[in-house]
């Protein structure tokens, strides 16, 4: 039995101005989870660190600049090639407008209150709940 690929990506909740969460709806196109929210960010390149290849994601998916802060989580999904691992980051966006790229149909800015309440991609569920009850409990 081959061995399964373990793939590493990286996602950004990115925070506006007035604390607000960008969501990306991918492409009805998509082959991973079409129609659904889901956090900017992507898999990173071979030999490409960490911040730089987040950052890439970031510009191609959005056109966006941002900063990012610190880690806020992980998760998980699987396909028949690959199991991905997901790290949740921080980020606050520093400048630009949003340019979609054509992996995304739309976006929205949502308080973090309301993300679990999105129809989000299902690796990300867990996180979104997560997160929004420590809004709560603030």
């Amino acid at each position: 039995m081959p061995e399964t690929l373990l793939r590493l990506s990286a996602k950004v909740v990115i925070h506006d101005e007035n604390g607000r969460c960008l969501l990306l709806k991918r492409s009805m196109r998509s082959k991973g989870n079409p129609g659904k929210w889901d956090f900017p960010g992507g898999k990173i390149d071979a030999g490409e660190s960490l911040e730089v290849g987040l950052l890439r994601e970031i510009r191609e998916e959005t056109g966006l600049a941002v900063s990012l802060g610190h880690l806020l989580g992980a998760a998980e999904s699987e396909s028949p090639t690959a199991r991905v691992v997901y790290m949740i980051l921080e980020g606050r966006l520093a400048s630009g407008a949003i340019h979609l790229s054509d992996e995304h149909d739309d976006y929205v800015w949502v308080e973090r209150k309301d993300l679990a309440a999105m129809d989000l991609a299902s690796q990300f569920h867990r996180f979104a709940a997560d997160y929004a009850r420590a809004t709560e409990e603030a």
